[in-house]
């Protein structure tokens, strides 16, 4: 079947789903296969739910059933998925004939958090389409693509990549008109091999925007993204970063350990047109629901992103001192006994030291750490475990307690030995049990929960 009547029958549905678990009938299956599973199996009992049509692959044998809403494929269900999804993008259209402009955005660290960012300060304006969750791979893309309406007025997609091509893939299927990297660090270096593998995948999203004469937003502190868009001829360039545009961050404490900016009234204007010409500056405090001065930069992205698509500066901090994090990315948790700051979706060892200078930096009588082992690191993983206890064990962040979990930082411990007053445990669980039996108990200290997701290290926060 071409495209354009795949596309048809889509709109006919208005949605797609590829698990029988949340189809809605009416709906258009599409049957995804994994390592673990085939969803052509189950193209019977989708339509037997309600579904409209099945999708399948046309060498399974749910392409063989006698029924007329099957809809076999050539070359895979996911290829066609996101074929369907850039026709998707591209058949949409703006009142006056144009495209509806998609924000892409990737990066090492952040970058769920400044899509969030961006698009609470977009939809002070417009009707904004977003990832939802963490849906920004193969899969989650396309689907985010497939749910822009006729009415959507922009759209913000987030792109996670751990493998060499996978930014290159995914920027052809939402095709941005404009975008950013939050940041280039040490991360899923099995899939990269070294940071320079991580700087090529991650500039792919770079090079889809400056051939075709879009926007890239960048932070102005970051020297490395300077380069990597100085290496690319990027020639329309929006600078964002504290040193850009003047910003400052007030030093948090125990009592108000949120972070906290001050921004100049002046910001997104244009400079003066000559040098005696002055112009007059307040600064605009903004209080922010987030955790980490390492969150500064995503705030101040969306604030440019915003003012480029011509959002007050006004309703755009309003939108940023709204925004409450979720999913375990930089919280603040208040409990009975202790402050908590949450940072537990993920890790690599750039975060990690972002979150253990956050941590030195605020004031606290008690402070202790909790820190799950980092994921995906590659042949550098034993070393860089090994820097985080180095550091831990020298007291420069003057943590009271350590708490280690999981088997890397088992490997690193055992080649350095425990630090003062560390305890490991092979889990998460582990630690809880012995959190919830401890006596005396946790109380009054500020505790960093941090570490990569297979480590669940949000187990432990009911107990604390």
């Amino acid at each position: 079947m071409e495209i354009s009547s795949l596309h048809a029958l889509f709109l006919e549905c208005g949605s797609l789903c590829t698990d029988t678990r949340t189809l809605r009938p009416g709906e258009m299956f599409l049957a995804l296969r994994g390592e673990n599973f085939d969803g052509n199996t189950y193209a019977q009992a989708a339509l037997s739910k309600g579904a409209a049509y099945a999708v399948v692959d046309s060498d399974s044998e749910a392409a063989t059933l006698p029924d007329e809403r099957i809809i076999p494929v050539e070359g895979g269900t996911l290829a066609t998925l996101q074929e369907l999804a850039c026709y998707h993008r591209n058949f949409l259209r703006r009142p006056d004939g144009s495209r509806i402009p998609v924000v892409g955005l990737t990066g090492t660290n952040g970058k769920t958090t400044t899509k969030e960012l961006i698009r609470s300060v977009l939809a002070s304006k417009y009707n904004v389409l977003y990832t939802e969750g963490n849906l920004n791979n193969d899969i989650g893309v396309p689907l985010t693509v497939l749910r822009m309406k006729a009415d959507t007025q922009i759209a913000v997609v987030e792109m996670g990549a751990s493998h060499m091509d996978d930014i290159v893939r995914l920027v052809r299927v939402c095709e941005p008109d404009c975008g950013l990297i939050t940041n280039v660090g040490k991360a899923h270096f099995q899939g990269f091999g070294n940071f320079d593998g991580v700087k090529k995948a991650k500039g792919a999203l770079y090079d889809w925007i400056i051939e075709r004469g879009g926007t890239i937003f960048i932070n102005a502190d970051d020297p490395v993204l300077l380069e990597m868009a100085q290496e690319r001829g990027a020639d329309k360039l929006e600078l964002y970063g504290l040193g850009h545009s003047g910003s400052m961050i007030l030093p948090p404490d125990c009592a108000h350990p949120t972070l906290r900016l001050l921004v100049p009234d002046t910001l997104g204007n244009p400079a003066p047109s000559s040098a005696t010409e002055e112009m007059e500056e307040t600064l605009l405090p903004i209080e922010t629901s987030l955790v980490g001065t390492y969150n500064s930069a995503n705030v101040l992205a969306a604030l440019c992103v915003g003012l480029h698509f011509g959002v007050s500066l006004e309703d755009a901090i309003s939108a940023v001192e709204g925004y409450v994090p979720s999913n375990n990315r930089s919280m603040l948790k208040r409990t009975d006994r202790n402050i908590l700051i949450v940072d537990a979706y993920n890790a690599n060892p750039t975060s990690m030291r972002a979150a253990l200078d956050n941590l030195a930096a605020m004031a606290g009588e008690k402070k202790a750490v909790m820190l799950g082992s980092m994921g995906e690191i590659g042949e550098d993983s034993l070393d860089e475990h090994i820097r985080i206890v180095d550091r831990l064990r020298h007291g420069g962040d003057a943590v009271d307690e350590i708490f280690l979990v999981g088997a890397e930082f088992e490997r690193a411990l055992s080649h350095t030995g425990k630090p003062l007053h560390c305890e490991f445990f092979p889990t998460s669980g582990d630690l809880a049990e012995y959190l919830s039996r401890r006596d005396p108990v946790l109380e009054g200290y500020l505790i960093l929960v941090k570490g990569s997701r297979s480590q669940k290290m949000e187990k432990v926060l009911d107990v604390l």
